[in-house]
């Protein structure tokens, strides 16, 4: 019975619907609508975590004549930092308002490309689940993870458009739409594999194999054109460097293995407790959808893969799986009764409604320990001064509106603590290659007026990295104070 209840469902979806215009004039204010309510709580403060702190000092170093990979770095495509500083030139960089803006775009158009991609495959009613699950089950995280404006979430609109597009056959606009979800983030790169799937299910469908290949021609045209493009607008040899071969020691779990499989294990929690409306039907039509939907599952199986290779498992990480998660549920409730659609979305809203409370209320000390540091900075120093704070809180710097002292602008990047490390593999020797070598030529060509140790008894503090004892020693630098736990020294006192 089920499996006569999807072949239905295909079958009615194939046709041309009627009403479209209406049907999109109808949806589209409705998910708009949704997309700005459950991003509510990412307008309730500055900034949400270190990865958008990351970005606005990039995107400020960048307006200031910066190279990306030259003399701003980050083991991230260069994507996202041009889209934060195309923000910053139209409405400013004193706030994150207009990148929250162009995040809750990148959500709608997410769902607005799986609603059509749903309504094609199944019909009007999945396509509108489709669209209403994603954004239900996208702030299924912690709001750090799920309100900031950060890769992931750019990365998002270039997946769904690789599935849409390979679905309608049109393998070039698809190989385009995987390098701007890799462009985002790596890990993008991963919907590569459903759309292959279908690029292989394309022979039987119409072309041949003749036809198979020349469209698997205009794939990779479309991947490999824009990544070529990205590597030569900004360093060839850098690009290659920073987004594929310079992160060895991060990609390690090694001596952190109870750590990072807590952290694991807390967030897939997070994201079941979102997915609660859906996974009872999901997991009641898993051998039908599995049939029935093979693109589907392996979409949801190499983000997955993505969410698990580097073994860190941060939160936003996750946000990879809720596209392929949103379809999974609406095609198993387009085999269930009707009214189960309706139980579902409106158990996945109340779940949504707690994680928007959560956000809202949710007390941020990593913030507000920032703020204070931010405070000391500026009015310690000059606005042309520049100063090294060393930790894992780059938003300090575009808080206190001070210019960076290294290319660096974590403690990660030369220590190796980026990676949510608790100690074992922290250190110099597995710093980014280079870096240290790199880092004392920034300092002695131009001192910092300040250095900010906001290590807080943690792994990558001056006790346990001899660079830093060096720089602080060799430049003449005397403790003046302390902020929250961080120690703040200052050159040429007395």
């Amino acid at each position: 019975m089920l499996v006569e209840r999807l072949a239905s469902t295909r079958c009615v979806a194939t046709g041309t619907a009627p009403g479209h215009r209406t049907y999109w004039t109808r949806l589209l204010p409705a998910l708009a609508l949704l997309a700005c309510a459950t991003r509510l709580p990412s307008f309730a403060g500055p900034l949400w975590n270190p990865d958008e702190g990351y970005l606005a000092v990039q995107a400020r170093l960048l307006a200031d004549g910066g190279e990306l990979y030259e003399t701003v770095v980050d083991r991230k495509p260069p994507l996202v930092p041009w889209l934060y500083r195309a923000a910053f030139a139209v409405a400013g960089d004193e706030s994150l308002t207009s990148v929250r803006i162009l995040a809750i775009g990148a959500h709608l158009l997410t769902a607005v490309l799986l609603a059509s991609l749903a309504r094609r495959r199944w019909g009007d009613r999945a396509g509108r689940t489709a669209g209403v699950l994603y954004l239900l089950l996208s702030v299924g995280l912690n709001p750090e993870d799920a309100q900031a404006a950060t890769f992931e979430v750019f990365m998002l609109p270039g997946t769904a458009a690789a599935v849409w597009s390979a679905d309608r056959r049109r393998f070039g606009l698809a190989g385009t739409a995987v390098a701007c979800a890799f462009l985002a983030k790596q890990t993008g790169g991963a919907v590569l594999v459903p759309v292959v799937w279908l690029l292989w299910g394309a022979g039987g469908a119409g072309p041949g194999r003749g036809g198979v290949r020349r469209e698997g021609v205009r794939l990779a045209a479309g991947v490999v054109g824009p990544v070529l493009a990205a590597a030569v607008l900004t360093d060839p040899s850098g690009f290659v460097f920073w987004t594929v071969t310079g992160s060895a020691a991060y990609v390690s779990f090694t001596g952190s293995e109870l750590h990072v499989l807590a952290r694991g294990l807390a967030n897939t929690l997070l994201l079941g407790a979102a997915c609660a409306g859906i996974l009872p039907p999901v997991v009641r039509v898993l051998r039908v959808t599995r049939t029935g939907a093979a693109d589907l599952w392996l979409w949801a199986g190499s983000s997955a893969g993505a969410v698990v290779l580097g073994f860190h498992f941060f939160g936003h990480y996750f946000l990879q799986l809720t596209p392929p998660l949103a379809l999974l549920g609406t095609v198993a409730l387009q085999i269930l009764p009707r009214e189960r659609t309706v139980r579902a979305v409106l158990a996945s809203a109340c779940v949504c409604l707690l994680f928007v409370a959560w956000g809202l209320l949710a007390p941020r000390p990593d913030l507000a320990h920032a703020e204070r540091l931010a405070a000391a900075l500026q009015s310690r120093t000059s606005p042309g001064d520049r100063v090294l704070v060393w930790g894992m809180h780059p938003e300090t710097y575009w808080l206190a509106d001070r210019t960076p002292a290294s290319r660096y602008l974590s403690a990660g990047l030369l220590t190796n603590f980026s990676g949510g490390r608790d100690g074992p593999r922290v250190g110099e020797e597995y710093a980014v290659p280079g870096a240290w070598r790199t880092f004392r030529a920034e300092l002695a060509a131009r001192p910092p007026a300040v250095v900010v140790d906001d290590s807080r008894g943690k792994p990558y503090g001056a006790g346990r990295v001899w660079g830093l004892r060096r720089v602080l020693r060799g430049g003449g630098y005397e403790r003046v104070g302390v902020v929250g736990g961080a120690v703040v020294y200052a050159r040429g006192v007395g």
